[in-house]
């Protein structure tokens, strides 16, 4: 291509990074190319929030108005600001790269509490102008004061640093590119499975004419398409919520292992708790109206669910489930007692790390007390057990969030390999962690509780039960058997086996925490 192309971006210094990333992309295959700032009815309208906006494409569409006259070539956009449909004539030619779609909270460090859920103070006012992450984020925190925030990256910033705020969320793409200084700040990162983030988020897509197919061959060299694979899911899911940067949507579509794993999150209002839903699958046909089927007015819902954990009035199973005037039954069919009431001082010196199975080890381990040495390091499985770590005023530097024990040991036997990690637990546990650990690792086993069946368990005539654990699994059908209309839930693959045994089908959460466990129960 002999020409010179002019691309088409707005003025923000995130705008203009993933523009000229473009124009060196461009040049690394011998294009020219050079920019034009282009103001859009979103940079200038910054006093109202996206949902008090007219329209959509608040970000794009002054872009695609120079692309249709001509006056530019193509236009650089982060994709999930662009509406799900281009205007006749324009196509996306390519997408970019997905940058981690994490999202980040920023909290001032005055304002930091390890004791709670993200490490921020009860009642903090946070800032962000995005209905999705409001009500992600009630869901997680109900006492936190959610004020709007707008403005480019480092805008918001300063705006947390000049103290407006207590805390604010922002895309991790964002601040990844742009290679901003967060050290005076406490940084929480929030993956794409516990806050969902929006369709496309982290991903730059290049708009052209659908007439210059010279250049749409040219882009191909910058195209990838596994990104565009996943991406069509969701935005595919977008339209058919008919949504915008307003709705409370999130959907995040990743391949692994060659099946898609799709999360979707969506609220009534930003305010509103969000419905949770996770499918895999080996085929991308169908899925996006299978998704918005789950999330129908009216659809069918049991009427009642049966677990096996006493819930606190503002757990977020409970307020996920009685959300949809579902009947809750709660009650731990197990109980725990301490074995020990002193600790060896000597092993508490030599070791690495503490690895926690469930929030019990913990509870247990820290009422004796422990003496650690300051560089020990703390691994959990599930994020029930990490916040019960918080509580206790400790981080996690490894947390295992797949149901599959034999996945998480393999991951964290890699991390402490050569090393000695001390495992509290249950008396007479499985030890699928420990025997995952290489040979040159040294574990220590301690148990510190010990679990005991509750007798004479009374059955449950819920339309749904959920188990917790292995042996909850053990107390109920020591007497009780399994209606045929029932349907089982069962928390990770070790509780799953006990109803592999016994030849009943179950469903199986994406994460063994009560996230996933509604997600779960949404999805029967």
């Amino acid at each position: 291509m002999d020409r010179t192309l002019t691309i088409g971006t707005r003025g923000s210094d995130l705008a203009l990074w993933q523009a000229n990333f473009v124009k060196d992309s461009l040049a690394a295959i011998n294009i020219k190319a050079e920019l034009k700032i282009i103001k859009t009815q979103g940079d200038r309208i910054l006093n109202l929030s996206f949902d008090k906006l007219e329209g959509k494409g608040f970000f794009t569409k002054e872009l695609e108005d120079e692309l249709l006259a001509g006056t530019i070539d193509l236009a650089v956009h982060s994709h999930k600001d662009l509406p799900t449909e281009n205007p006749p004539g324009l196509i996306i030619a390519a997408v970019s790269e997905r940058e981690d779609p994490s999202e980040l909270l920023l909290i001032l460090k005055d304002c930091v509490d390890v004791h709670q859920k993200l490490s921020l103070k009860y009642g903090a006012i946070v800032g962000t102008s995005s209905n999705r992450r409001k009500a992600q984020l009630l869901a997680h925190r109900p006492d936190l004061e959610i004020q709007e925030l707008r403005g480019n990256v480092p805008t918001r910033i300063q705006k947390l640093r000049n103290e407006s705020y207590d805390a604010i969320m922002i895309a991790k793409a964002g601040v990844s590119r742009l290679g901003l200084d967060l050290s005076d700040l406490h940084v929480e990162t929030l993956t794409p499975n516990e806050l969902i983030p929006a369709p496309a988020q982290g991903v730059m897509a290049i708009q052209i004419r659908e007439s210059d197919t010279e250049l749409f061959n040219s882009l191909q060299a910058l195209n990838h398409l596994h990104v565009a694979e996943e991406l069509a899911i969701e935005r595919t899911v977008l339209k058919l919520f008919g949504g915008g940067c307003h709705l409370p949507l999130g959907c995040y579509c990743r391949k692994e292992d060659g099946k898609f794993q799709v999360f979707t999150s969506k609220a009534d209002e930003g305010d509103g708790f969000p419905d949770r839903l996770f499918i895999e699958t080996e085929s991308t046909e169908g899925v996006p109206e299978k998704i918005v089927a789950k999330f129908a007015k009216g659809r069918k819902m049991p009427q009642s669910v049966f677990i096996t954990r006493e819930l606190s009035e503002h757990s977020y199973f409970r307020r996920a489930i009685e959300k949809h005037k579902i009947n809750i039954e709660a009650r731990s069919l197990i109980r725990t007692v301490p074995v020990i009431n002193k600790l060896d001082s000597y092993i508490l010196k030599h070791i690495d790390w503490v690895f926690f199975s469930s929030k019990n080890a913990v509870e247990y381990f820290f009422e004796l007390n422990p003496s650690l040495p300051k560089e020990v390091k703390f691994g959990v499985m599930g994020s029930g057990s990490e916040e019960m770590l918080r509580r206790k005023g400790y981080f996690t530097a490894y947390v295992g969030e797949s149901t599959d024990t034999a996945e998480v040991a393999a991951d964290f036997a890699e991390l402490v390999k050569g090393q000695t990690v001390l495992f509290p637990g249950a008396e007479g546990s499985l030890r699928s962690i420990q025997q995952g650990m290489s040979a040159d690792t040294k574990v220590i086993d301690l148990p510190v509780y010990e679990t005991v069946l509750e007798e004479d368990v009374e059955a449950s005539g819920a339309d749904v039960l959920v188990f917790t654990s292995p042996s909850n699994v053990d107390a109920y059908f020591a007497e009780n058997l399994l209606d045929p209309y029932q349907k089982v839930v069962a928390i990770g693959k070790s509780t799953g086996k006990k109803f592999d045994e016994m030849g009943v089908k179950y469903a199986l959460p994406f994460s063994p925490d009560e996230v996933g466990l509604a997600e779960a129960v949404f999805g029967l």
